[in-house]
């Protein structure tokens, strides 16, 4: 990975990120391009980073063997269509982190035959804590697969789908996630805060519960709901807190959630298809 050259096209808090992680990782800045159209966005890249900063975005792809999309979907066929060319003589991998442009719609604006990888990361990538799925298409080679893994796994978690519709249900689950997050954390400090615990008190003890019992999760070898019983004492507090999460209809009311995230991602598939 450190003999290869990625270009991103787009310099926004999400290519960032995984500059950030890269160079964290200890991937050679001098190996990184960044086309960005704001001057002063530029500036500040080449100054944190010590990346090589241009306002073109061929100029960027030029000697790359992996080409990192980080544009908003709304010009993503412009950027591809412009590229399209380049790429289809120098043959680098199509790393696309646009939310909801679908692999055969890239592949389309591109020319049919270039590798593109789709991968749907989250927020938590601005901290290196993400989740991301990625999709390959068949011309993609086991060494570019390794290239777009080892790119996302700089911030984060990785894993690969087999079937490219599965990634409206990762939107749903963990690109979407952190918000329904957020909105419990919000949820509990206001309920701390309206029990009389002072609103900053309310706010650690949320996000800090909110962190253990993440970290619990990923290293305990329980599943969550053995983990959940394990910490619900019967006629206990916390029976009596889960008991009225379930007569809300909490469980019922997540799977309408993520259903409806689902169904939102299809149609912003259709829609940016379309452009």
């Amino acid at each position: 990975m450190e003999n290869k050259t990625i270009a991103f096209i787009g310099g926004g808090n999400m290519a960032r990120s995984l500059i950030g992680g890269l160079i964290a990782d200890g991937f050679p800045a001098d190996r990184i391009r960044v086309a960005e159209p704001d001057p002063e966005q530029r500036g500040n890249l080449s100054a944190t980073f010590g990346v090589r900063v241009t306002g073109d975005n061929r100029d960027a792809v030029a000697d790359a063997d992996g080409v990192v999309l980080a544009v908003k979907p709304q010009v993503i066929r412009d950027v591809a269509t412009e590229l399209a060319p380049q790429l289809a003589r120098t043959g680098a991998v199509v790393i696309s982190i646009a939310a909801g442009i679908r692999e055969s719609d890239l592949s389309r604006w591109l020319g049919d035959g270039l590798p593109v990888v789709r991968v749907m990361p989250n927020t938590p990538s601005l901290v290196q804590t993400g989740a991301t799925a990625l999709y390959a298409n068949t011309a993609t080679s086991t060494e570019q697969r390794s290239l777009a893994e080892s790119l996302m796994r700089a911030v984060g978690l990785t894993c690969w789908l087999d079937d490219e519709n599965q990634m409206n249900a990762v939107t749903a689950v963990s690109g979407s996630g952190p918000a329904y997050f957020f909105l419990l954390m919000e949820s509990m400090e206001q309920a701390g805060a309206d029990l009389g615990l002072p609103r900053e008190t309310a706010r650690l003890l949320t996000l800090q519960t909110a962190l253990g019992a993440a970290k619990m999760a990923l290293e305990s070898a329980e599943d969550v709901a053995t983990l959940r019983r394990q910490v619900t004492s019967p006629g206990g507090t916390t029976e009596q807190a889960i008991q009225a999460f379930e007569d809300g209809g909490l469980r019922e009311l997540v799977e309408q959630a993520l259903k409806a995230a689902a169904d939102r991602a299809e149609s912003l598939g259709d829609e940016l298809g379309n452009q």
